[in-house]
């Protein structure tokens, strides 16, 4: 270990059985954050910070004014750029002595396996269940630990999945716990909102536990499930067994929704082209709406049967959440028609107004 290391990270080798040994861990190890938001930013930078050897960052999409509260690694003028390339920009910048590697992409079935591949632990800072679900079930098939973590309002969750703790058995992994979610009955942060610091709480928890995974410091999260609430500071952990009957032996196709840019939606509308549905709830509606049929998702099966077949249909919500798991469930029915996502919901119709 180099003297400029010795003095960088000198009152981390000082805790008592870490030493210069775990340290050199930590610079031989290798970390995948996946999803650069509210939990991978402080995530990354802590880890960053700890000298962690090879830090991947893993995410397609761009920096939007709404991020800005909880997505601290970026700035105003950074907004439509890509997230992992800006965030292994400044993380290069704060730790030049550590290897930071963007990826670039949206994390699919048909990637995800090779993506990991190179990466002994990872960290889950993803929005949505059908990525967790997937990045879990590579991680399983993979045999790669897994740091997971979730936060809506004021809850948070942290665990660690996927750990070997006996010849030929690994610890709980995120289906043994929750073995299927109905996506569209739990809002995502633009929908129902969260605190920004409970991101930055959640996402150091996180890098929290990678560290220990490395170190051997401590007793990580696993087969335990971490709840904290914001507003009262109570915490508390639940152990966990398996608790499911999922066998993962292979991975879920990703299904891609169409989606349609607001742009592309003003132009069609102008001339006529396409049918609206809004499967927002009522007093969504009420409040604001760019017309259309109106469809509450909770009420599009019994309506479903009523959808207009003469024009190609767009759905919307508050996010792009609920009018996306809308269409998987049309598409699933009613494959003969042509049905779109609006991208990003009214959230990116008020702000390209």
């Amino acid at each position: 270990m180099q003297a400029s290391d010795l003095l960088r990270y000198s009152c981390q080798i000082a805790l008592p059985g870490f030493g210069e040994a775990s340290q050199e861990r930590l610079q031989q190890a290798r970390v995948l954050v996946v999803g650069a938001g509210g939990l991978g930013c402080p995530a990354a930078q802590y880890l960053a910070a700890a000298g962690i050897g090879t830090l991947g960052i893993a995410d397609f999409d761009t920096v939007s004014p709404g991020n800005l509260h909880r997505q601290i690694l970026f700035t105003p003028a950074e907004v439509g750029q890509n997230k992992a390339r800006i965030a292994c920009e400044k993380l290069q910048q704060q730790n030049p002595g550590i290897q930071l590697i963007p990826h670039e992409l949206k994390v699919t079935s048909a990637n995800v396996l090779e993506l990991l591949q190179d990466y002994d632990v990872v960290l889950d800072g993803t929005d949505n269940f059908d990525t967790k679900y997937l990045l879990n079930d590579a991680c399983v098939l993979a045999g790669k630990p897994l740091v997971y973590g979730a936060i809506y309002q004021f809850e948070g969750q942290v665990a660690v999945w996927n750990v070997p703790v006996e010849t030929g058995k690994r610890s709980p992994n995120y289906r043994d716990v929750f073995p299927e979610v109905d996506a569209s009955q739990v809002p995502n942060c633009a929908e129902g909102g969260v605190i920004p610091t409970l991101a930055g709480m959640i996402g150091c928890m996180q890098a929290n536990e990678v560290l220990k995974l490395i170190t051997g410091a401590g007793e990580p999260l696993v087969g335990k499930l971490l709840w904290l609430d914001a507003l009262t500071m109570q915490s508390r952990i639940i152990k966990v067994g398996k608790v499911s009957t999922v066998m993962i032996d292979k991975l879920t196709e990703t299904e891609e929704v169409p989606l349609i840019s607001v742009p592309e939606l003003k132009q069609g509308i102008a001339q006529g082209l396409y049918e609206l549905v809004d499967v927002r709830r009522e007093e969504e509606r009420s409040a604001f709406h760019i017309g259309g049929k109106h469809v509450p998702l909770d009420q599009l099966a019994e309506q479903m049967d009523q959808l207009s077949e003469d024009k190609p249909l767009v759905l919307y919500c508050a996010s792009g959440k609920r009018s996306g798991e809308a269409v998987k469930r049309i598409k699933k029915a009613l494959p003969e028609l042509e049905v779109y996502s609006l991208e990003g919901g009214m959230k990116a119709w008020k702000e390209q107004q």
